[in-house]
């Protein structure tokens, strides 16, 4: 038995993902009432973009300060998605702070306490994930806490008619959906090696590498993500409370 990977690669895998993604496709549009478009589309993209990635990566597997450059990148990218999800008319270059607020301290610790080396591969996997993983929490306790604002914008209004300040009244609201964004995150934890074997470990099983230190390492990244992805929404929701993502001093939401 060929134990160098889980999936038997082929042309099979490709016809395989072909058929995935157009049933996906008809999921999204017959039953959520989508663009298959947008579904086609994002599978497409993600082909293009992993090839891409994947070449980028072995160019700079000996090029340490190169991989900050494609780390920036993804940064830049990364703000540019989850801040349009949240705000697509206001200032959704905005989510820049989040982001920042979620990676750049995690990572500022791994690279003091020397488990994170100056190794573009290391570089670019931890940091990509831990910008993922804000990414999401960005664009999901965003869109929560605008939503809600939305929603109850009365309860707002009456707060601040009661004498409390626009953030304050906002906070009242926004603060108890906010942290839901979090919780994909903690429940990933909470149940790593029992319900998921998150990707990482199983990778570097595979790579020859001990257990123990194979379930460390991974234990690294999913604690790193729980601070990162607190850390966002905290901020997501402060720019929220502060009516920032949009244009005016009393306006929570488009």
């Amino acid at each position: 038995m060929d134990n160098s990977t889980l999936l038997v690669l082929g042309p099979s895998a490709w016809v395989l993902l072909a058929v995935l993604l157009a049933l996906a496709a008809v999921v999204w549009r017959v039953w959520l009432d989508r663009p298959p478009a947008q579904m086609v589309v994002a599978g497409c993209r993600a082909l293009i973009q992993l090839t891409v990635v994947a070449l980028v990566i072995a160019f700079l597997a000996n090029r340490g300060a190169w991989a900050f450059a494609f780390v920036t990148l993804m940064f830049l990218v990364g703000v540019w998605t989850c801040g349009r999800r949240v705000a697509r008319q206001g200032r959704w270059w905005l989510a820049a702070l989040p982001l920042a607020a979620g990676v750049v301290p995690v990572a500022a610790l791994m690279f003091a306490a020397g488990v994170l080396p100056f190794s573009a591969l290391a570089i670019i996997a931890v940091l990509g994930q831990q910008i993922g993983g804000a990414m999401s929490t960005v664009t999901l306790s965003g869109r929560r806490v605008e939503d809600e604002l939305l929603v109850r914008r009365g309860e707002v209004e009456a707060a601040v008619a009661l004498g409390f300040m626009w953030p304050a009244a906002r906070l009242m609201v926004g603060r108890p959906v906010a942290g839901e964004a979090v919780l994909p995150s903690v429940d990933q934890t909470r149940t790593a090696g029992l319900v998921t074997l998150p990707g990482a470990f199983v990778g570097m099983i595979l790579g020859g590498a001990a257990p123990l230190d194979a379930g460390l390492i991974q234990l690294l990244v999913l604690i790193s993500l729980l601070l990162v992805n607190s850390l966002a929404a905290a901020t997501t929701l402060w720019l929220s409370c502060r009516g920032a993502w949009w244009a005016g001093p009393d306006r929570s939401v488009p």
